[in-house]
């Protein structure tokens, strides 16, 4: 079964039997784009390349959900947060990847895909009138692929893996119906680091609707004798957030 599946049949075993507390559900979409991605398969013998700056990497639409469950100072969340960009392009040097030797001049694509799935505790240690902030810890699951193909040649590296995360939040609120939040996941290793933060707006429309913007940022990677990849990724995001 694909991950993907998998966490779907989460998502409703996690919703449908909830009969207290509060649901919300987080959708988020917007553009994202490329800063630096750079990777070398294997991490010891493989070419270091740059999607973004040895190839050409266009910005893409993507989509992101969370489910949340609040109860009391406890949330409970899953979040899906797919995330794949194609870049196209000849390379100046040849590139060896995985088993195969890509030449120069030669046009070449290639895929970065990084799907993320999520579950979130995190507890409230603030609740007050004009700031709110909670602390707690995520379970990620990572589905990676890194391909390149080009004529006669095509190799791909997949990657399933689980990485535990801290996870922070922080709510100031200026108004009742204008809030600044900042949030995210984040933590550094000896073996690599992850972040995904959002910063931005909430704005209020309805009791149980808020109209979220802002910058988003993913930044990580990891350096082993396996595989060589760190990237940053861009996000303008526009979104909703909506209270059952």
């Amino acid at each position: 079964m694909k991950i993907a599946n998998w966490i779907l049949m989460m998502m409703l075993f996690f919703v449908c039997p909830l009969t207290a507390g509060q649901l919300e559900f987080d959708i988020e979409s917007g553009i994202v784009a490329s800063g630096y991605n750079d990777v070398a398969v294997p991490g010891d013998l493989g070419t270091r390349f740059s999607f973004s700056e040895d190839l050409s990497t266009d910005a893409a639409v993507f989509g992101r959900i969370r489910v949340s469950w609040m109860t009391g100072r406890h949330t409970v969340s899953l979040l899906a947060a797919p995330l794949r960009l194609e870049s196209e392009g000849t390379f100046d040097e040849p590139v060896v990847y995985q088993e195969s030797l890509f030449p120069a001049g030669v046009p070449v694509k290639g895929t970065y895909r990084f799907d993320s799935y999520r579950l979130t505790w995190r507890y409230a240690v603030l609740r007050g009138d004009r700031f709110d902030a909670g602390l707690g810890f995520t379970a990620k699951i990572r589905d990676a692929e890194i391909g390149l193909s080009s004529a006669g040649l095509s190799e791909t590296k997949t990657n399933v893996g689980f990485v535990p995360i801290l996870n922070f939040r922080f709510c100031w609120k200026p108004s009742a119906r204008l809030h600044g939040l900042i949030e995210g996941d984040a933590l550094a290793a000896p073996q690599g680091r992850a972040e995904d933060v959002f910063a931005g707006m909430l704005i209020a429309v309805h009791p149980k609707l808020k109209v979220k913007a802002g910058y988003r940022i993913l930044e990580g990677g990891a350096d082993n004798d396996e595989v060589y990849t760190f990237s940053l990724f861009h996000y303008g995001s526009i979104g909703m957030v909506w209270t059952l």
